[in-house]
């Protein structure tokens, strides 16, 4: 794999082989539910994303070094401590929609969710609706 490569990248390992690896019953209740948001807000079908993150759709990028390459647009993961959603938009202008979402902590374009019945779930709609909107409009999209 070269310097410019992904490490993560879209492949044929069904979805359903990543469900059955999550143990945790009430974990795979709260991923499916993630998994018909996300579905409904891309429309779009689920694919694994390297062995662990399921995504939706994808958009390509390009840097400005030269670097370029395919991610997906929006995805979430069952982590061991908490349920990872990826915001590809990241989270600047999204304050007031974070601020009504319920107990969450950020990073640069992760959302880790400890319980998702803690969530506001249309709160989480919106956002995901906004962050995929976003990156549609930015980046050339599938």
């Amino acid at each position: 794999m070269s310097r410019n490569q992904n490490k993560t990248v879209e492949n044929d390992v069904p979805v359903s082989a990543y469900f059955k690896t999550i143990k945790d019953k009430k974990r795979a209740e709260q991923c499916r539910a993630v998994d018909e948001l996300m579905r409904a807000v891309t429309r779009r079908e689920p694919k694994m994303w390297g062995s662990s993150i399921v995504g939706y759709g994808k958009y390509h990028y390009r840097y400005d070094s030269g670097r370029e390459g395919d991610f997906m647009l929006t995805g979430w993961s069952s982590r061991a401590k908490n349920l990872t959603l990826y915001i590809m938009g990241g989270f600047d202008d999204y304050d007031e929609i974070l601020a009504k979402l319920g107990p969450h902590k950020t990073g640069k374009s992760c959302l880790y969710v400890t319980d998702l019945d803690k969530i506001d779930m249309k709160v989480l709609r919106s956002l995901i609706r906004k962050s995929v909107a976003y990156m549609r409009k930015t980046y050339k999209t599938e």
